[in-house]
């Protein structure tokens, strides 16, 4: 019997392997590219007997990284920021009274999620151009709101409703505590997994923005790191150790983010995807 379990578990460890695998290989090339000297010609697969920071320093100069990393950061900030506290204070009505009215909105946050953002580009285009909010950061940060803020609300309504039990605020009101306090001392703290969560996935999400960024973000001093990217990849096609250099400056802060947030991302998407 214990060997006839232990194919399967075999199995789904060397699929799960492959995949591993597959998903790492990429980096790895980008790693050994990155590292190479201009002179260095030998194979992708092969790392560099001498690791060189000079692709990096030249691609953050030629591609005016820092000026679009601290745009990318700003925005991912204050978007992340504003989707925690509107998408759990929101969240939190909807999970706890089950009116009709309150069943009614969560369904049309749901219901939002399924529509494409790209079908709102044209009115939103001439929307953003009308009130002459074109080129600035706030029209990021608040259409990264816009876009996400259902997919927040989902989560948080359904963490709350699956994991932090009502007593808790029971006994928090018997001691006097209006809504706002047991919302903020009581349950707030108590969603830091799927808080997490959000977290990641908006940020990855936002800092990973092109469709969007192209069109409201064109010029210079609020470009994007992926905009930058774009130009820079295009303008540096036959030199790929540049091209390596910049793009794992771009990919490091979301992988750092991912690694301080890891132990809790599983956890709170999965009780954060419960539906009440």
């Amino acid at each position: 019997m214990e060997k006839t379990n232990r194919k399967p578990k075999l199995f789904l460890s060397v699929i799960a392997l492959i995949i591993a695998l597959y998903h790492l290989v990429p980096f790895y090339i980008l790693l050994t590219t990155a590292f190479k000297a201009k002179g260095d010609f030998s194979s992708k697969w092969i790392f560099p007997k001498q690791f060189s920071f000079d692709n990096f320093r030249e691609a953050w100069e030629m591609a005016n990284l820092g000026q679009s990393l601290w745009n990318t950061v700003i925005i991912t900030f204050f978007s992340a920021g504003l989707l925690i506290i509107l998408g759990s204070l929101a969240a939190y009505p909807l999970a706890r009274r089950t009116t009709k009215a309150n069943k009614l909105v969560y369904v049309f946050f749901i219901a939002v999620m399924v529509i494409p953002p790209l079908t709102a580009l044209v009115p939103l285009y001439q929307l953003v151009v009308d009130i002459g909010m074109m080129n600035t950061r706030t029209i990021a940060v608040l259409n990264n709101v816009a876009a996400y803020l259902p997919l927040a609300i989902f989560l948080y309504a359904g963490f709350i409703r699956s994991t932090i039990p009502k007593e808790l605020e029971e006994a928090a009101k018997m001691d006097g505590a209006n809504t706002l306090s047991i919302f903020f001392r009581v349950v707030f703290p108590l969603l830091k997994p799927v808080t997490a969560s959000i977290l990641i996935i908006s940020c990855v999400y936002i800092w990973n923005d092109y469709q969007f960024a192209i069109f409201f973000l064109q010029a210079e001093e609020v470009k994007t790191i992926t905009v930058a990217l774009s130009s820079f990849f295009g303008q540096n096609t036959s030199n790929l150790n540049l091209v390596a250099a910049a793009a794992i400056m771009a990919v490091a802060p979301m992988v750092i983010l991912f690694l301080l947030l890891q132990k809790h991302f599983i956890q709170g998407l999965a009780s954060g995807s419960v539906k009440g």
